[in-house]
């Protein structure tokens, strides 16, 4: 995607993600000439991509100097899920210097919804986060067109349907723009920063309002052609399943998800089969997956139940998934995560009992732990990715 051979990009990330690094450290590292690589970094500094950072220790002889990536530098992250909105503005280093979260309904639309966005970071550079931006990053809960920058038939977002959400980012930022999906953002989000570092092939399966997957393989998120590999959400489990948002019947988020959760949550309390859930019902109007949890927590017999049948179906969806990419890690993730070890054990134990031995001897299945800075975190991995590629 952003050829990552390129001198100046190898450069570029490492500055990023090991911090300040003397001019003969990075010649030995990338395996560069001295004069192409003193070539390089001039050319980086004065695009005001990379400082000097004083001198290093002696290695023997001339001292060199230090170069670290810019302090001026400042991407955007940005994270949309179904109901709220995330937003980190980071350094060079990709360390957030502002961060805002609020709840946000992804149905109200795209003009709605990037509007807020835009008071949200124009109340960053008020509060002195930033002077200018130079990329931004942003995930949504849906299919996106990675090439094109836009969501496609989004199941859970009305009106987004080729939306030109980067174009408008663009313009509106004046700085580049990159759209993924959600998804596909928290797991590079956790190969950069979380329980995946430096895991080359791994699977991220959120589990929130929807259920996605991405998948990691050989160092790079996989997108398949269009898009769209890793909609796990939209596997069927069950013929004679409810009617998902897609249309179509039975599929696993129709069946597990946050919705699906308070829906059977709901009518567990109504039908006084859930003690606990009963109980919360009376100050409530609606419950939710923390209602679940809570219950869980206290022993209820009915919420464990839940999270287990639910936790059941999601590994047997993983289990095949396992046996198709043999992955070396599983990471869950996303709002139903709150759900903690109950569910782990039980995807756990699906998995490991209907995959391969082969596959699952060496396989751990874990929560994520960047937990809900992981959309954020690979937002401003992408972003930053960009920028440096219109460094060339």
């Amino acid at each position: 995607m952003f050829g990552a051979d390129a001198p100046h990009l190898r450069i570029l990330r490492l500055l990023r993600d090991d911090g300040p690094v003397s001019r003969a450290e990075l010649g030995d590292r990338l395996e560069l000439t001295r004069p192409r690589l003193l070539a390089e970094v001039d050319r980086l500094v004065a695009a005001e991509m990379v400082a000097e950072a004083g001198m290093a220790a002696s290695r023997g002889g001339r001292r060199s100097t230090l170069v670290e990536i810019h302090p001026r530098l400042r991407f955007a992250a940005v994270d949309l899920g179904a109901s709220s909105i995330d937003i980190e503005v980071t350094n060079g280093r990709l360390e957030p210097v502002a961060a805002y979260r609020e709840p946000a309904d992804i149905r109200s639309g795209p003009k709605a919804i990037l509007q807020r966005v835009s008071e949200l970071l124009a109340k960053a550079r008020t509060d002195g986060a930033y002077q200018r931006l130079d990329a931004v990053g942003i995930g949504v809960p849906g299919p996106v067109s990675f090439r094109d920058g836009v969501p496609v038939s989004p199941p859970i977002m009305p009106g987004w349907d080729r939306y030109p959400v980067r174009e408008v980012l663009t313009r509106e930022h004046g700085c580049p723009a990159v759209v993924d999906n959600d998804v596909n953002i928290m797991a590079i989000g956790e190969r950069h920063g979380g329980v995946a570092h430096s895991i080359d092939d791994f699977l991220f399966v959120k589990i929130g309002t929807g259920i996605g997957c991405g998948i990691h393989l050989g160092g790079t998120v996989y997108r398949g052609v269009d898009g769209c590999a890793g909609d796990i959400g939209h596997i069927q489990v069950d013929a004679n399943g409810p009617v998902c948002s897609c249309g179509n019947t039975g599929c696993l988020e129709a069946l597990f998800s946050g919705a699906a959760l308070a829906r059977d949550a709901l009518a567990a309390a109504r039908a006084g089969d859930s003690p606990a859930l009963a109980e919360r019902l009376v100050d409530a109007t609606e419950l939710s997956a923390k209602d679940v949890a809570d219950g869980a927590a206290e022993g209820d017999v009915v919420c464990i139940k839940l999270i287990r049948e639910g936790g059941r179906r999601v590994g047997g969806v993983l289990a095949t998934l396992v046996s198709f990419a043999n992955p070396s890690m599983i990471v869950i993730g996303g709002g139903l995560a709150q759900l903690g070890h109950v569910l782990l054990a039980e995807i756990r134990s699906v998995v490991y009992r209907r995959s391969l031995p082969l596959a699952t001897g060496n396989l751990p299945v874990v929560l994520s732990e960047l937990q809900g800075r992981a959309g954020v975190s690979g937002a401003a991995v992408l972003a930053s990715d960009m920028a440096f590629e219109q460094a060339s």
